[in-house]
């Protein structure tokens, strides 16, 4: 079996994974400017990124489903395999989840959310600012949650391949 992943599994890997990274930043950022066009243009550009993001995941799952990763390494206990898939899971359900918080975030809001200044999508909810403010409560707590889980998701990589010595990170390259 191979021990790499798929050339295509690395490219989704790190595109989805550098799109993530940029958006961390600019949604914080963006959040406390004051109303301007300059806020406008960012939240259009983490719109852009996020709605990429999510697509690329299904694109992923998709390719997954017919591309199986390499195997783990078999000297590993079985809580640590365990813990390995629950927290893969747990990325993918935050790639798919916060997205969507995102989307209705918007269309509660009354904003609506255009792929790329080009592709309007549909709200997904009507124009509602007490639903608005649960959602952007909902989409906040959601990102804190997915940057503790890319934490350990990054830590546990590192750890793998300097601690253990097990080559961890050539898998993904």
């Amino acid at each position: 079996m191979n021990s790499k992943y798929s050339r295509l599994a690395v490219i989704f890997h790190w595109v989805i994974a550098m799109a993530i990274l940029v958006m961390f930043p600019l949604g914080f950022y963006m959040a406390d400017l004051p109303l301007s066009p300059r806020k406008l243009q960012l939240y259009s550009y983490h719109k852009w990124i996020g709605v990429s993001v999510f697509a690329l995941v299904w694109l992923r799952l998709l390719w997954r489903r017919f591309n199986q990763p390499p195997a783990l390494p078999t000297h590993y206990p079985q809580h640590i395999v365990v813990l390995s898939k629950l927290g893969h899971a747990g990325l993918y359900f935050f790639m798919i989840v916060v997205p969507i918080s995102g989307w209705l975030m918007s269309s509660a809001l009354g904003f609506q959310t255009v792929w790329l200044g080009v592709v309007p999508l549909p709200d997904l909810v009507a124009r509602d600012k007490e639903l608005a403010d649960v959602l952007m409560n909902v989409h906040l707590y959601l990102n804190i949650a997915f940057l503790v889980l890319i934490t350990g998701h990054v830590l546990a990589a590192l750890k793998h391949h300097f601690i253990d010595k097990d080559p961890f990170l050539n898998r993904m390259s």
